[in-house]
């Protein structure tokens, strides 16, 4: 089992010394990766399901984040919980993602792409919320290409995209893997067609999230891909026991991601320093 965690700007703030603290201390513990979310924009009455967003809460851009943690870290891999797919110009972002990995030396491991659940988060960076889904599917594609492409030039013709003739450079030093992120059915057959990975968002009942586990390796044989090669990440509680953690083991969860309950960084490093000494997370 490997263990993340997720550092979310909204609750924990923006401030670069907490921030760099928090890396540091969950880097020299042994954790696996770091993670941190994103909105491009809230706005009043922002909600998702019963959850409304005050619309002035700080979420920093999640890869101007771990570009910072990278240079504060030495070996925890990065990774983004969710970055908005749809949000971004795939043309753009190959190489502000492939710039970040050469820089962490290969780190950038954990990119985990969502769709949004905000219809005014969408129109205001003016992406038609329907076409979110087709968007992600289609700068996936986008992404890999161009990493993939060598001098003579990469091109593309999509609904959303089209290029001729374009190169990309720095490459990342291994090709990025792309996770999906979510808890809908949509979320686990994107996965099992294109991703390299599960995320699940949301709280699911755990029938549900076997149902979603099952869709993905089912969409993934129908492709002709091996669903066994797909990654399995869950969030987890910072106070949860190491049977729990077990458990989730057993079931096939690759992966562990937890966040600190306290925004006071004395107790924030001390939460830390408890759950890898349960867990035996020591490098």
């Amino acid at each position: 089992m490997k263990f993340g965690l997720s550092y979310n700007t909204a609750f924990a703030g923006t401030d670069p010394a907490n921030l760099k603290a928090i890396a540091r201390h969950a880097d020299d513990l042994g954790f696996e990766s770091f993670y941190v979310p994103e909105h491009v924009t809230l706005y009043p009455g922002a909600r998702v399901g019963e959850a409304e967003f005050p619309p002035d809460l700080p979420i920093a851009d999640p890869l101007e984040c771990l570009a910072f943690v990278a240079a504060s870290t030495a070996a925890i891999l990065l990774g983004t919980g969710v970055l908005l797919l749809p949000f971004h110009h795939p043309v753009v972002l190959a190489k502000r993602l492939a710039t970040i990995d050469v820089l962490s030396s290969g780190r950038m491991r954990l990119l985990t792409i969502g769709v949004s659940s905000l219809p005014g988060e969408a129109a205001a960076v003016g992406v038609d919320y329907a076409t979110r889904g087709r968007r992600a599917d289609e700068a996936m594609d986008v992404l890999r290409a161009l990493w993939a492409g060598d001098a003579t030039g990469t091109s593309f013709g999509g609904e959303f995209y089209s290029f001729e003739n374009v190169t990309s450079y720095p490459k990342p030093l291994q090709m990025l893997p792309i996770h999906v992120g979510g808890s809908s059915a949509a979320a686990a057959r994107r996965a099992g067609r294109r991703g390299d990975g599960l995320f699940h968002g949301g709280r699911l009942t755990p029938a549900e999230w076997l149902a979603q586990i099952e869709l993905m390796h089912t969409t993934a044989r129908a492709e002709g891909r091996d669903p066994q090669a797909l990654e399995y990440t869950r969030w987890g509680s910072i106070d949860m026991e190491r049977s729990g953690a077990e458990a989730y083991a057993a079931q096939g969860v690759d992966r562990l991601v937890v966040s600190t309950t306290s925004t006071d960084l004395d107790e924030q490093l001390r939460q830390l320093e408890a759950f890898a000494t349960l867990h035996g997370l020591r490098r």
